[in-house]
């Protein structure tokens, strides 16, 4: 005698899946803004403690007066490919920001950074156009825009 699977315990077993997946799949299609949203709140806050180490590195040199003046280095057109690369060259040095720059935006891209002068943008994942804006003056990275926004993002 063949033992087999009946067509009525198959259906079930499809059945039982097809609620499962119903239950999961909405938990998990809110997960990759989460993701990206985790990121950029890891990133502000990694560069606002490179902002204070080289605040501070600057003191120890003897350099108190120089402030940053900025977080990437830019080309002779005046503009920059990434984002937070390097800081200005006090001194004649030009140090690293973060050790893996972030590319910036392009083409009205999402859950990505943007930079203007010494204003730093992140663009959220959403997809409304909703942006939290930050600028970098006195040797801090401050919300310069929307405060909601920027809270969203800020620790």
């Amino acid at each position: 005698m063949k033992k087999a699977f009946t067509m009525l315990e198959l259906i079930f077993v499809i059945v039982v899946i097809g609620i499962l997946s119903s239950v999961a799949l909405p938990k998990f299609a809110g997960a990759g803004n989460s993701a990206y949203m985790a990121k950029a709140k890891n990133t502000l806050a990694i560069v606002r403690s490179a902002i204070s180490t080289e605040r501070q590195r600057r003191i120890l040199a003897g350099m108190a007066g120089s402030n940053i003046t900025a977080l990437n280095k830019t080309d002779t057109n005046g503009t920059s490919a990434n984002v937070f690369d390097h800081f200005d060259a006090a001194g004649g040095v030009s140090k690293p920001v973060i050790d893996t720059p972030i590319s910036q935006c392009i083409n009205g891209g999402v859950a990505c950074w943007q930079v203007n002068g010494n204003t730093y943008t992140y663009v959220f994942p959403d997809g409304n156009g909703k942006k939290a804006q930050f600028t970098l003056a006195n040797n801090r990275l401050d919300c310069s825009g929307d405060a909601a926004e920027c809270a969203k993002i800020s620790n």
